[in-house]
């Protein structure tokens, strides 16, 4: 996110160790691997292309690319951004209920971006759709939070707490407003799928609260 890194919640420990986050890092960790090995020829197999998706072919791909990622710094900036918001909104739902809500937030972000570009036959993959859901339901879920940071101005690096609202907010309207500039390309939408990004994030804001254990996380 530019300049900013989330590392972790700096306002709150978990109250268990969190196994539901862990073991989504894990598979998009072993699947990568995969993805090594297999080469092109994989990628393509299992990427979502939305023109296949209208057509109605592959619809397993909807699921699949959700833990498929285009490289190193790819696959390192999503597990890093999962790592900083994932454990406590965990904590808040319970394993089961987050794991359901993470994939639902990734097929939302999917959906979103076949929808607007319906025609692309450029390969979507990444886990980022669902991550946003999470970024989303960790704003409702803890807006009072601060996330500690690394913040990197061109030769000055710090590490700081910077509030929530504010480094999930910026990110949010980043990705809107980079979305906004590439609808004119009505063939790839600029290369990178901005419409899941804010599609994830706002099914993830939306619908957080109803993931929620009855027992809610103090804030």
């Amino acid at each position: 996110m530019g300049g900013m890194i989330p590392l972790s919640d700096a306002s709150r420990r978990t109250a268990s160790f969190p196994v539901a986050t862990t073991g989504i890092i894990v598979v998009n960790v072993i699947v990568f691997v995969m993805e090594l090995m297999g080469g092109d020829a994989f990628v393509m197999k299992w990427s979502e292309i939305p023109a296949d998706i209208t057509a109605g072919h592959h619809w397993i791909t909807i699921f699949t690319a959700m833990f498929m990622h285009a490289g190193w710094m790819h696959i390192i900036g999503n597990m890093v951004f999962l790592w900083a918001f994932g454990p406590e909104v965990e904590d808040s739902m319970g394993p089961l209920k987050y794991l359901a809500f993470y994939l639902l937030s990734g097929l939302a972000a999917s959906l979103a971006q076949t929808v607007l570009l319906p025609h692309s036959t450029i390969p979507n993959l990444g886990a980022s759709g669902a991550i946003a859901g999470v970024m989303g339901a960790f704003l409702v879920t803890y807006p009072q939070d601060k996330i500690r940071t690394l913040l990197v101005l061109g030769w000055f690096v710090d590490i700081t707490a910077i509030p929530a609202v504010l480094l999930i907010g910026v990110w949010f309207l980043t990705q809107l407003f980079s979305q906004v500039g590439s609808v004119a390309d009505v063939k790839t939408g600029g290369g990178v799928a901005y419409a899941a990004h804010v599609g994830g994030f706002i099914f993830g804001a939306v619908t957080a609260r109803l993931f929620e254990n009855s027992r809610r996380a103090s804030e």
